[in-house]
C-alpha cells in the first residue's frame, strides 16, 4: 500500500504449507489486475498560489510541498523521499513533477487532467521500477480557468494499478515448508506457528490450509493483528486470487482484491 504516490499502498502477500501438504500456491505468478479502497481515503488538495501551487496529500502517505510553475527547482523539506520539486506545466490539462533528493532526480510525475477536468491520472517513473498509475476525482474546490488542477481530489483505487508487473514466486522447501518471494520474501510452515517476515510491514504470519485450494494467513505486528488474506487457486491451477483486509500503520482500513495468472 513512502513520501509519494510511487510508495503508496504496500501488502504482504504469504502463507505456507504443512509437511506433506502441497501448497496449491507453488509457481512463479503474474499480477494481471488490483482492486482496493481505504476508509479514509487519501486525498490529494492542489492550491492556486501567486506563481505557483501548494499541493498537500493526506492519508496514508503524506507529503507537503510548494512548488513554482517556472520550471526551476523549489525546496520541499520534510518529505520522506525527496526534498526537491520541479513542476513544468506541459499545457492546459498535463503537468510534469520531477522529485529531486539533494539534486538527484528519484521519480518523474506525469499528471494528466481529463476533458471533463474531474479525473487526474498520474503515472510515476521510478528508476529500476515499472510505472505506477494512481487515479483521482475531484471531489471540492472549484478549478480555476488559469489552473485546472487546483481543487480537492480523492484517490479512485479502483483504477489505481500502484503494484504494475507485481510476480510472486513461491516454491517448495526441502524442510516441509514454502518459500515465497516477492517484495519481501520467508520461509515458513503449514504448522500453526507464527514465522518471521524479511522487508515486510508486518513482523509475523500464521498460516491454516482451509482446503487443497485454499491458504489463509493471519499477520501480526507488535503483537496485534494486522491483516487477514486468503488465498484461493482455480481448479484448473492458473488463475490465483488473493482477498485482505487489514489496517495500515496510520490507522486507515485497507480491503484488496489481487487476481494473479500463472
Amino acid at each position: 500500500m513512502g513520501g509519494s504516490i510511487r510508495t503508496l499502498l504496500l501488502f504482504a502477500l504469504l502463507a505456507a504449507v504443512q509437511p506433506g501438504v502441497t501448497d496449491p500456491r507453488v509457481g512463479v505468478w503474474t499480477l494481471v489486475s488490483a482492486q482496493s479502497s481505504l476508509d479514509p481515503a487519501n486525498r490529494l488538495s492542489i492550491t492556486h498560489l501567486h506563481d505557483g501551487v501548494h499541493v498537500v496529500m493526506s492519508g496514508e502517505t503524506h507529503f507537503d510541498f510548494t512548488a513554482n510553475q517556472n520550471g526551476h527547482d523549489s525546496p520541499a523539506p520534510g518529505n520522506l523521499g525527496f526534498n526537491q520539486i520541479e513542476l513544468h506545466k506541459i499545457d492546459k490539462r498535463q503537468a510534469e513533477v520531477t522529485e529531486k533528493k539533494d539534486g538527484t532526480v528519484v521519480a518523474t510525475v506525469r499528471e494528466q487532467l481529463s476533458k471533463d477536468g474531474k479525473e487526474l491520472t498520474a503515472t510515476t517513473a521510478t528508476v529500476g521500477h515499472a510505472d505506477k498509475i494512481t487515479v483521482w476525482t475531484r471531489t471540492g474546490g472549484a478549478k480555476l480557468a488559469n489552473d485546472p488542477f487546483v481543487g480537492d481530489w480523492t484517490q479512485d483505487l479502483s483504477k489505481t494499478r500502484s503494484r504494475q508487473g507485481l510476480v510472486l514466486k513461491i516454491e517448495a522447501d526441502p524442510s516441509g515448508g514454502v518459500r515465497f518471494l516477492g517484495d519481501f520474501s520467508y520461509n515458513a510452515r503449514f504448522d500453526g506457528k507464527q514465522y518471521d517476515l524479511k522487508n515486510s510491514r508486518n513482523d509475523t504470519v500464521t498460516l491454516e490450509l482451509v482446503d487443497p485450494h485454499t491458504v489463509d494467513a493471519i499477520y501480526q505486528r507488535d503483537g496485534q493483528v494486522t491483516q487477514k488474506d486468503r488465498w484461493m487457486v482455480s481448479a484448473d491451477g492458473q488463475q490465483m486470487t488473493l482477498s485482505t483486509t487489514g489496517t495500515l500503520e496510520t490507522g486507515q482500513q485497507l480491503t484488496e482484491k489481487l487476481v494473479f495468472k500463472k
